[in-house]
C-alpha cells in the first residue's frame, strides 16, 4: 500500500499541499486529476523522492519497486527490442550471474528466480508490448537512434511496462501515441497486475483503465472509487451541496450581523447582540466551491462556399519517388466533420498535408475552391513558434493594423489571459503554446480546419472547450487524434487510411475500437465473413464434388491443428521437467558437471522445439481458416 500521510509542500512561496493524505491499496488503478498548477507532476516527484517534503510522510512497503517513463529517451545504437528487455534489471543481472556463479545453492536460486519471473519468455513479451505501441517486427530490430523523439518516447514507455514495477507512475502516457496505441494502452493498463497511478487528461483512459480518481484540489487529496465520468457526477453533486451550504451560512451570518448592528447600542438587547457576535465568530467558514474554468476557444466564422470545397480524382501522394497513398477519389464539403483513422505510418499526416496544400499530388487531380482558406495545426508547429517572442508579438506581426486591446481580446478568446500575453514562448506551458498555435491556425477564418493531434497538451477543460468550438464552427474539420472522446463528439464521417488507400469506414468508433482490440485471427474471420456474404452467389454455384474435396481438406487441417496442440502440450510438460532438474542444487556439484551440461542443453533444445511447434501451429490454423 502507498500511504501519503499529512504531507505539506510549497514551491517559491506557493503552497501546493497542506495536510494532504491518502492511501492507495495494492493493485489499484488510480487516475490523478486537478486543474493545471495544482501539483500533479510534483506529487509524482515527491513519491519518487526527487523532492523533499516540508512535512508529513510518503511510505511504500519495503522491497516494492516504483517505475516511470525515463526522462532520458534512448538514442543509442541498441535495438528497440534489446532496449526494452534490458529495462528488467533483475532479469539482466540474474542472467549475467548465472554465467559466472559457482555455488550450487546460488545457481539453483538463480534458476528458480528466473523461472518465477518468466525470464525465458522475455523476448516475446517485450516484442508484444512494442507491437502494441506501433512497432512492427522489423522496426523492433532497428537501433533507437533511427527513430524521432516521439517514437523513442514510446520505447521508453514500452521499457517501463516491460519492467512491470509494483507502482507504475505514468504522466500523460498517451501524448505520444496515436489512437491505435492509446486503445492498446487502455486495455494493457486495465489488466496490469500491480498498482498504477496515471496523470491524464484523456477521458477514455480515465474511464476504461482506472477504477478510482485521485482529485487534487485546494491543497488536499481526495480519492473517489469511481471512473472519471462518475467522479464528475459525484463532484458536481458535492459542489451543489457545498454551494447551498455556503449560501445558507452567508444568509444566517447576514441576519445575525443585522441584529447586532441594530441592537448593539440598546441595553435591553445587548446580551442577545453579544451572543450573536460570539456565534458569528464560532462559525467555520464554508467557502463556495470554485468552478473549474472551461478554457474556451473562439473560432472566426468563414463565409460559405459552394460545395464541394475539395475534390480528388485518382490522386496519389508521397515523398520523392515513394508513393504513400494512391487512387484517392475523395470529396470534402464545408459542413463535413471527418476523422482520419489508421495506424501510425499509414499516411494520415501525409493526407493531411495533401489536403492543406503542403504536398502536391504526384498523379491525378486535386481541385480546390478558388476562395478556399485552410487552417492547419500539427504538433510540430508548436515547436515552430518563435521562442523569444510573446503571444502578443506573434499576433502583432500577423495583424499589425489592429490595436493592442483587440489583439489581447483575441488571445483571451483562446484562453491566453492578460498575465500570459507578454510572456515569452519558452516560459509558456505546453497547453498555452497549443492554444497560441490554434489561434494562429484559425486567424484567417479558414473554410477547412485540419487538426493533427490538437489535444496533446490540453487539459480536460480545454478539450471540452475545443469540442464546443468545433461543434459551433461553420467550416469543415479534418481530425487526427488519439482522443476518442473528442472524435466521438465532433466527427460524423470516418475515413480509414491503410495499405496505401483511403476508404470510408461505414461503422462507428465503437466498432473501430472493437476491431483494434480483436486478435488478428478474429479480424481475419470477420473479413472472411464479409467476403463470404458478398460472394454467397458464387458459393451456391459450387458443385457437390468440389464441396466434398473442401470438406476433406478441412478435416485434414483440423486434425493437423489438433496434433500441433498436442505436440506443444507435451513439449511444455517436458520443459517443466527440465526446469525441475535444473532447480536441484546438487546438479551443480563438480561431480555432476556432465549432467548439468546435458540438462542445460536439453533446456535450450526444448525452448527451440516449442518455438518451432508454435510456428507450425500458427501455419496450420491460418491454412484451416483459409480453407473454411
Amino acid at each position: 500500500m502507498l500511504k501519503i500521510d499529512d504531507i505539506s509542500y510549497s514551491i517559491q512561496g506557493r503552497q501546493l499541499f497542506d495536510g494532504a493524505g491518502v492511501s492507495i491499496p495494492d493493485g489499484h488503478k488510480v487516475g490523478i486529476v486537478g486543474r493545471n498548477g495544482t501539483g500533479k507532476t510534483t506529487l509524482f516527484k515527491l513519491i519518487r523522492g526527487e523532492l523533499s517534503l516540508d512535512g508529513g510522510t510518503i511510505t511504500m512497503p519495503k522491497g516494492k519497486r516504483w517505475g516511470g517513463v525515463a526522462q532520458e529517451v534512448p538514442s543509442n545504437e541498441v535495438s528497440l527490442l534489446d532496449t526494452v528487455i534490458a529495462a528488467d534489471t533483475e532479469r539482466a543481472e540474474l542472467m549475467i550471474e548465472a554465467e559466472t556463479a559457482t555455488d550450487p545453492n546460488r545457481i539453483s536460486e538463480i534458476h528458480i528466480r528466473l523461472a518465477d519471473i518468466d525470464a525465458w519468455s522475455a523476448e516475446g513479451r517485450a516484442s508484444a508490448i512494442l507491437k502494441g505501441l506501433g512497432f512492427d517486427s522489423d522496426e523492433q530490430l532497428m537501433p533507437c537512434s533511427a527513430f524521432s523523439g516521439g517514437w523513442r518516447m514510446r520505447v521508453a514507455l514500452a521499457a517501463v511496462l516491460f519492467a512491470a514495477p509494483d507502482l507504475l507512475l505514468l504522466d500523460e502516457p498517451t501524448n505520444y501515441l496515436d489512437l491505435e496505441g492509446a486503445v492498446w494502452l487502455e486495455t494493457y493498463l486495465a489488466k496490469y497486475p500491480h498498482t498504477v497511478m496515471i496523470i491524464s487528461h484523456d477521458r477514455g483512459l480515465l474511464n476504461r483503465s482506472v477504477g478510482a480518481i485521485l482529485h487534487l484540489d485546494n491543497q488536499k487529496l481526495t480519492l473517489y472509487n469511481t471512473p472519471y465520468d462518475l467522479f464528475v457526477k459525484q463532484r458536481a453533486e458535492q459542489r451543489a451541496v457545498q454551494a447551498a451550504a455556503a449560501q445558507k451560512q452567508a444568509t444566517a451570518k447576514a441576519h445575525m450581523q443585522a441584529f447586532v448592528d441594530r441592537f448593539k447600542a440598546k441595553a435591553s438587547k445587548a446580551k442577545q447582540a453579544q451572543s450573536r457576535v460570539k456565534a458569528i465568530e464560532r462559525m467555520v467558514p464554508i467557502s463556495s466551491p470554485e468552478e473549474a474554468a472551461q478554457q474556451r476557444f473562439s473560432f472566426p466564422e468563414p463565409e460559405e462556399l459552394s460545395p464541394p470545397i475539395i475534390t480528388m480524382e485518382n490522386a496519389s501522394v508521397g515523398y520523392g519517388d515513394d508513393v504513400v497513398l494512391r487512387g484517392l477519389d475523395l470529396r470534402i464539403d464545408q459542413d463535413d466533420r471527418i476523422a482520419l483513422l489508421g495506424k501510425n505510418g499509414q499516411g494520415k499526416s501525409t493526407l493531411s498535408k495533401l489536403l492543406a496544400d503542403r504536398l502536391a499530388p504526384m498523379t491525378g487531380e486535386v481541385t480546390r475552391s478558388r476562395k478556399l482558406r485552410i487552417g492547419y495545426f500539427a504538433q510540430h508547429q508548436i515547436d515552430e513558434l518563435q521562442p523569444t517572442e510573446t503571444p502578443l508579438e506573434h499576433l502583432t506581426s500577423l495583424r499589425p493594423g489592429l490595436s493592442p486591446s483587440k489583439l489581447r481580446a483575441m488571445l483571451a478568446g483562446f484562453g491566453l489571459p492578460a498575465d500570459t500575453v507578454n510572456t515569452v514562448v519558452t516560459k509558456l506551458s505546453g497547453g498555452q503554446k497549443a492554444r497560441l498555435s490554434l489561434l494562429l491556425a484559425t486567424l484567417d477564418a479558414p473554410h477547412l480546419l485540419i487538426l493533427d493531434e490538437p489535444t496533446n497538451h490540453l487539459d480536460i477543460e480545454s478539450r471540452e472547450g475545443l469540442v464546443e468550438a468545433l461543434t459551433a464552427y461553420s467550416g469543415a474539420v479534418v481530425l487526427v487524434s488519439h482522443d476518442m472522446h473528442l472524435l466521438s463528439l465532433v466527427a460524423d464521417r470516418l475515413w480509414l487510411v491503410q495499405n496505401g488507400q483511403v476508404d470510408v469506414f461505414e461503422d462507428d468508433l465503437k466498432a473501430y475500437r472493437k476491431m483494434l482490440l480483436a486478435s488478428p485471427n478474429e479480424n481475419k474471420a470477420s473479413a472472411k465473413a464479409k467476403n463470404d456474404a458478398a460472394d454467397s452467389d458464387k458459393q451456391h454455384q459450387k458443385t457437390a464434388p468440389k464441396k466434398t474435396l473442401d470438406n476433406n481438406r478441412i478435416l485434414k487441417l483440423q486434425k493437423e491443428v489438433a496434433e500441433c496442440e498436442d505436440r506443444i502440450a507435451k513439449l511444455e510438460e517436458m520443459r517443466v521437467k527440465v526446469d525441475a532438474f535444473l532447480a536441484d542444487p546438487t546438479i551443480y556439484n563438480a561431480e555432476r558437471r556432465d549432467d548439468m551440461i546435458k540438462w542445460q542443453s536439453k533446456q535450450s533444445e526444448v525452448a527451440k522445439a516449442v518455438e518451432r511447434a508454435e510456428k507450425l501451429w500458427e501455419e496450420a490454423v491460418a491454412a484451416l481458416e483459409k480453407a473454411q
